[in-house]
């Protein structure tokens, strides 16, 4: 069944967002260095910049999630993209720390949009074409990720830096129309009430479990902070838990979640995405180091930022290779493929660094396989739950995906720091040190790769390859009990 006019709107506007909200999460990056003198603030204040907006998006995917089940997907997507613009606006209008780290904050629940997205496609499709569009707005993701840095450098090296926030708030209100125009509401609910306690809980522990994740290196690891916020995360995460599991309608159903192909589809998240993050970190510094060091070659900050563009817009073009191996093969089968996409672009680095043609070559493989590992996962997701789950369990994806992120920004920060070529404001990494960070980086693709062939096989794979199961459309596709 081919997808209506309409079908193709709704899923271009979701893609669109999707895209918007990885942008969103690197229009700082270009910036760093010289926030302290343009917010007049300590670099130790000015970390809250990105702290926030991480925190942020960390509690908002599994909750806009929970929220667009209860009450409406488009309506908490509409909710969510209000609240992304008034932060952009709030930034935009702002040269202070505080109101800057609050607007920011505002920003980050843009991540909330993926699973509500995610949610809507599995509503609005037919069954068999829920698989290509979830890859297409995977894919977007990886562009919005890759396209952030460079276009964000050329901006503010060439205009006033406010004109990043001006630019995305025109952006989001474009895109918050025309979801509002073309993507219909859900009219399934799941049944319960929205969990109060639950997301309370929820919000407390992941904030003293990312703080430590985000700050470790500055507080220092051994630190009375580091370790009292892991430790009392810990015990809020244990606590809240129990009451997940006492709860008739959690915020997080901990039950699905522990269901084979769920858990073991966000372990695989879990693992690439820290994998992926490594790209991200790393290989810019690699192409901005000086010659000098025997490994860099130089870059500018946008230069460097458009050699790791196409590895977004690869992505987004292997997108019908990536659907197709979905529906033929199976979500399974392409999340394995996925990882050794990683794993390949890794070990291609590692035994080769001549030139930027390197960097490049190795920085596609990795965003072709974070692609296809986002589209696959999210499918599988959105395969073994029930559809009255489908935007809370791709929003504890999201947040795996996130917290693989946060995770590895952490440990390649120590890996890096601990072989220093000298000290001083800005150390650079030795050779030796970015030879463990791409190890490191191989090892989590590789237990990625493991996750996925731990996922069970479904015999819904190839009942949907074979186009065996009924079309259905907005609030029918896919439905199950």
């Amino acid at each position: 069944m081919r997808m209506t006019r309409s079908d193709s709107a709704a899923v271009s506007a979701l893609a669109t967002a999707s895209l918007l909200a990885t942008l969103l999460q690197t229009l700082t990056v270009p910036i760093l260095p010289e926030l302290p003198s343009l917010l007049d603030a300590s670099p130790t204040d000015v970390s809250w910049v990105v702290t926030s907006t991480l925190l942020t998006g960390a509690v908002t995917t599994p909750v806009s999630g929970r929220l667009g089940d209860l009450y409406g997907k488009r309506r908490v997507l509409l909710l969510t993209m209000t609240a992304v613009l008034v932060g952009t606006v709030v930034s935009a209008c702002t040269s202070s720390l505080w109101p800057m780290v609050v607007g920011r904050a505002l920003q980050g629940a843009a991540v909330g949009v993926i699973p509500l997205a995610y949610g809507l496609a599995r509503d609005q499709l037919p069954p068999e074409r829920i698989g290509g569009s979830i890859t297409l707005m995977s894919a977007t993701l990886g562009v919005g990720g890759a396209a952030g840095i460079p276009l964000a450098g050329v901006v503010a090296e060439n205009f006033d830096w406010h004109l990043l926030f001006w630019g995305s708030a025109v952006l989001t209100l474009l895109c918050t129309i025309l979801l509002a125009v073309t993507v219909p509401e859900s009219p399934g609910r799941a049944p319960g009430r929205f969990d109060v306690a639950g997301t309370g809980g929820l919000i407390v522990g992941l904030t003293l479990l990312l703080l430590p994740i985000v700050n470790g290196a500055r507080w220092g690891w051994g630190d009375a902070r580091t370790v009292g916020c892991g430790a009392t995360a810990v015990v809020v995460l244990l606590v809240w838990g129990w009451h997940q599991m006492r709860t008739q309608a959690p915020v997080v159903d901990l039950r699905v979640a522990a269901r084979r192909p769920v858990l073991m589809a966000n372990l695989a998240t879990l693992s690439t995405g820290f994998a992926v993050f490594a790209m991200f970190f790393v290989f810019p510094q690699i192409l901005q180091a000086p010659r000098s060091t025997g490994y860099g070659f130089g870059q500018s900050l946008v230069a460097s930022g458009l050699a790791l563009l196409p590895n977004g817009l690869v992505a987004l073009l292997l997108t019908p290779l990536a659907a197709r191996t979905i529906t033929r093969h199976g979500p399974r089968t392409a999340l394995i493929l996925s990882a050794m996409l990683i794993v390949a672009g890794y070990g291609y680095v590692l035994l080769r660094r001549d030139g930027v043609a390197d960097i490049i070559g190795a920085s596609i493989a990795v965003g072709a396989g974070a692609g296809i590992s986002g589209a696959a996962a999210a499918k599988l997701i959105t395969d073994a739950v029930p559809v009255t789950e489908t935007a809370s369990a791709n929003g504890v994806n999201a947040l795996m995906r996130l917290m693989g992120s946060a995770t590895g920004a952490a440990l390649l920060a120590v890996i890096l720091a601990h072989a220093a070529l000298h000290a001083g404001p800005a150390p650079l990494p030795s050779e030796s040190g970015l030879r463990t960070a791409f190890l490191v980086a191989t090892g989590a693709a590789v237990v990625g790769m493991v996750c996925a062939a731990l996922v069970p096989r479904s015999r819904s794979d190839s009942v949907v390859a074979r186009g065996h199961r009924a079309p259905g459309k907005f609030g029918r596709a896919g439905a199950r009990p």
